[in-house]
């Protein structure tokens, strides 16, 4: 399972760093790139930003960029979003998953909160 944390109540302004563990029997990590994803309140799900395979190439949306990064460590099957200059918009439920093709199960995700 796709299981995120890292979540939390922050002011406007402060930083999250969110972790996501591939576990148990889910696919071979390493062979896919992987990516992260949000759904606020009322809306649908959104892309937010995804990493290659190995790492070296990511993509992040609009409204993101210069503020969120998006790594992995293959080692460990986890996927990090640092995310700083929170905004109250990124307010939403993070959940990880391929980042391209066919998603796998969804997990719980993880909330984020940021208040103004």
């Amino acid at each position: 399972q796709l299981q995120a944390s890292g979540g939390g109540l922050v002011q406007a302004g402060e930083s999250l760093r969110l972790s996501c563990v591939a576990s148990g029997r889910t696919f071979d990590f390493s062979d896919y790139g992987m990516g992260w994803f949000r759904q606020a309140p009322g809306k649908e799900r959104e892309f937010v930003a995804a990493v290659t395979m190995t790492g070296d190439i990511t993509y992040n949306e609009d409204s993101v960029k210069g503020r969120f990064t998006i790594s992995r460590d293959n080692a460990k099957n986890t996927v990090y979003l640092q995310m700083n200059s929170l905004k109250p918009e990124d307010t939403a439920v993070y959940y990880c998953n391929k980042g391209w093709g066919q998603p796998y199960i969804w997990g719980q995700g993880t909330q984020v909160t940021v208040s103004s």
